[in-house]
């Protein structure tokens, strides 16, 4: 990943901010793009605007080669609605909100900038998902539209890197699992964590960032934890 720039999806969030400065203390890219919903003028980028998602990828384009994409994206509750813990929690527009950030937001992102990824070398396409994600590792049930749509995404990833391999076999396209990181995201369940694994954004954008530059083609379409741990589909 020396060459090239790097882009940084959900780069006003928690984990995509710390990853985006990570990257720029690190200094092997060539210039490192931020967008996020948050961010003003041309670093806007909303997930549920496709708009904003094909110039954020028109701006790219027209810069130095890209070699790593990064989703740093997710939602788990907004305001006071927080994840399914029963069947009769099940609310039609609340999966639909979830589904439109946790997956089809992030297939937007891969629709743009995955053509931008080069024939040669390679190139890194990366999305933030979750352990819960994996249906073989479902032991609890609840959070449906949590672990669906990240369930969903997995599939999603597995499907672009079946993509991306055509146009450059070298290419890597995967999904990440961040652990529990002291986001607004986490903040309801913090209680719940063990001792030591409650990880600070930086800490944690260190490690996926050590994941992904271990990262090797065979390895393009599956799920990592934090760790360089696959999780199972």
């Amino acid at each position: 990943m020396s060459a090239g720039c790097a882009v940084v999806i959900g780069a006003s969030g928690g984990i995509g901010g710390a990853f985006a400065d990570a990257l720029d203390e690190e200094g092997t890219h060539a210039k490192v793009w931020r967008f996020g919903r948050s961010l003003a003028g041309d670093a806007h980028l909303d997930l549920t605007d496709e708009a904003s998602i094909a110039a954020a990828a028109a701006r790219v384009a027209s810069g130095p080669p890209l070699s790593l994409v990064f989703v740093a994206t997710g939602i788990l509750g907004e305001g006071e609605r927080g994840p399914e813990k029963a069947l009769r929690d099940l609310d039609p527009d609340w999966l639909a909100r979830v589904f439109a950030i946790n997956t089809i937001g992030p297939a937007l992102v891969a629709k743009h900038f995955l053509p931008l990824l080069p024939r040669t070398g390679t190139p890194v396409f990366a999305a933030l998902s979750a352990r819960v994600g994996s249906i073989s590792d479902n032991r609890l049930g609840g959070w449906h539209g949590y672990r669906a749509s990240k369930a969903a995404l997995n599939m999603l990833i597995r499907n672009f890197a079946i993509d991306a391999a055509r146009r450059n076999d070298r290419s890597i396209v995967v999904a990440l699992h961040p652990g529990t990181v002291d986001t607004r995201l986490s903040e309801p369940f913090r209680g719940t964590v063990a001792p030591g694994k409650l990880f600070d954004p930086e800490r944690a954008a260190l490690q996926l960032l050590d994941v992904i530059e271990g990262l090797k083609p065979v390895d393009s379409g599956k799920c990592f934890a934090w760790d360089g741990v696959e999780i199972p589909a």
